[in-house]
This record gives structure tokens, C-alpha cells and sequence, in this order.
């Protein structure tokens, strides 16, 4: 490990990313005849799980956003120069 600090900031952005994606960032919402095609179309139980899945989904693509766009404003700008 050469730069014990850097990876411990690095992550620890990406964290504070991710919590304020969560607070802020507003979820897809669909509308009630959208939402029901998609429960018919994938077999499921109710509404709860379509969002649930989508949820998860959504909150998984904006962490990995977060996480690349982090990890370029950090070695461009404010990493250590080797």
C-alpha cells in the first residue's frame, strides 16, 4: 500500500457521496399504469418489489457514477505527485 491516506480519503468521499445521493438525489418514480405493466411484465408480486429492485438498481448506477467521477477530480487534481 504507498498511500495508506490516500485510499482512506478516497473512500471515505465516496461514502459521503453516497449519502448524500441518498438524501438529495430524488428516485425514479413511475407512473401507477407504468408501474403495474412492468409487475404483469416481470411476474411480480406487487408494487412494493418493482421498487424495491428499482431502488436498488438506481442507487447502484449512481455509486458507480460517483465513484468514477471521484476517482478522476482526484487523481487529476489532488493526488500526491509519485
Amino acid at each position: 500500500m504507498k498511500r495508506p491516506l490516500e485510499s482512506l480519503l478516497t473512500a471515505g468521499g465516496i461514502l459521503l457521496l453516497a449519502l448524500l445521493s441518498c438524501l438529495l438525489l430524488p428516485a425514479p418514480s413511475l407512473g401507477l399504469v407504468l408501474a403495474q405493466k412492468l409487475v404483469q411484465t416481470f411476474h411480480m408480486v406487487d408494487l412494493n418489489q418493482l421498487y424495491t429492485i428499482l431502488f436498488c438498481v438506481w442507487f447502484l448506477l449512481l455509486g458507480a457514477i460517483e465513484f468514477f467521477v471521484l476517482r478522476f477530480v482526484w487523481r487529476r487534481w489532488f493526488s500526491l505527485a509519485s
